[in-house]
């Protein structure tokens, strides 16, 4: 007889209150954000820094795939099935058949993608589970605005048909690099996505508003918001609330806030 405690699941990420719409989640989690206050720390280079993303990440991708992946029903032997016939857990757990892809956008979200990629293993069927690589870069302008994303190779298996494709980049900024992936995964390989979701340590308003002119149903999570160069009054009201006085980026487009260059930070590469 199952338990009807456990007949279905209400999960949801506990997030703060915003104005940007239901397919943005920025999370209310004391415990990630102490750990991004000690990733962005100019005191903190690797290894430490490494670890911390790393740990974020983790911690991040439990909470999208308990989310947003699918749920299915579930009769699990346990080892006491041996003594007690009862010894079954029937209840809810994430669908093991849900195809998924996770893209590692370089150089940023190499590692991000890798966690990422050994979590859904752990609890999808690895058979249905894969992973792509994208080397792209900012492409800016004399000033030294960000413009566009320049992309350098790419190595990307063609199906993506009813599959949940995940792009874990740390840094949700400008929102050129994700709107160029996103456009290419949507339109250029066989069959369409069951649902892109991107995951963010960090994201501006700059880039919520950017991404979803481009793709609306692109569904977004966030460790943080930064908005540190907002007015007093938009600091003041709900995220969102006053989009045209809200401002996270300065003016050669790094987050502020923020952490500074990421990639670099990553791979001490200062290129």
């Amino acid at each position: 007889m199952p338990d009807v405690a456990y007949a279905e699941s209400r999960f949801r990420a506990a997030e703060i209150d915003h104005r940007y719409g239901p397919n943005v989640h920025l999370l209310d989690d004391p415990l990630a954000l102490s750990l991004l206050g000690r990733a962005c720390s100019p005191d903190t280079g690797q290894p430490d820094v490494g670890r911390l993303v790393h740990t974020l990440y983790e911690m991040l991708a439990r909470t999208v795939l308990a989310a947003e992946f699918p749920r299915g029903r579930v009769d699990l032997p346990t080892r006491m099935v041996a003594y007690h016939q009862e010894a079954v857990y029937r209840g809810v757990a994430i669908a093991r058949s849900t195809k998924a892809v996770t893209v590692g956008i370089a150089r940023a979200g190499t590692m991000p993608s890798q966690v990422v990629y050994e979590l859904m293993n752990e609890v999808l069927d690895p058979a249905l589970v894969r992973q792509d690589h994208l080397f792209m870069s900012r492409q800016t302008n004399a000033a030294g605005e960000v413009i566009g994303a320049t992309w350098h190779d790419a190595k990307i298996g063609r199906d993506v048909d009813g599959r949940i494709v995940m792009f874990p980049d740390p840094m949700g900024a400008t929102g050129s690099s994700m709107v160029s992936a996103v456009t290419y995964y949507t339109t250029q390989l066989e069959g369409r996505p069951a649902k892109c979701i991107a995951l963010h340590l960090i994201v501006t308003p700059e880039y919520v508003r950017r991404v979803h002119e481009a793709h609306p149903n692109l569904v977004v999570y966030a460790l943080r918001l930064d908005r540190g160069l907002s007015t007093t009054r938009a600091l003041a009201a709900a995220p969102g609330e006053l989009p045209e006085e809200e401002r996270g980026l300065n003016d050669v487009h790094y987050i502020v806030p923020g952490a500074g260059g990421v990639g670099e930070i990553l791979n001490n590469a200062w290129v």
